[in-house]
């Protein structure tokens, strides 16, 4: 558990099933509201950008990567949170330079509690949005 308030809505893309369901379970026992998607076109063809607080993305993904949905994203949301998680280490080559929306990138098998630090940094300069009634 995070000291984290709830309010927060995270999305996470990843084409691994398993990891969606484990990422998912993870985050609501942190109290945030998770929406998964399988890959980045779900979650773009999706309504949840606009009211996402934080988004975790695989960077190897068929279609489009996590870095192409980083781009694609910050066009939109240029104050959005990412955090890449990656099972190819390869793939860090690829990254970005560090700037104020990337805060964290996770290697697969990554350390559940890590995670929850990194998205609990990353919200703390984000107000939590008022439940819709």
């Amino acid at each position: 558990m995070t000291d984290q308030p709830s309010g927060y809505t995270i999305a996470v893309v990843d084409d691994d099933q398993r990891i969606l369901e484990s990422l998912q379970n993870l985050l609501e026992s942190a109290d945030y509201a998770v929406h998964s998607f399988a890959s980045a076109a779900a979650l773009l063809e999706s309504d949840w950008l606009a009211d996402i607080d934080c988004l975790i993305s695989d960077i190897d993904m068929p279609m489009m990567d996590g870095l192409e949905l980083q781009r694609v994203v910050r066009a939109a949301r240029p104050e959005l949170p990412v955090i890449f998680i990656t099972g190819q280490t390869e793939l860090l080559n690829r990254l970005p330079p560090t700037g104020p929306t990337h805060y964290r990138l996770f290697k697969k098998p990554f350390d559940g509690q890590e995670l929850l630090t990194a998205v609990s940094d990353a919200m703390r300069n984000i107000r939590p949005r008022a439940p819709e009634s």
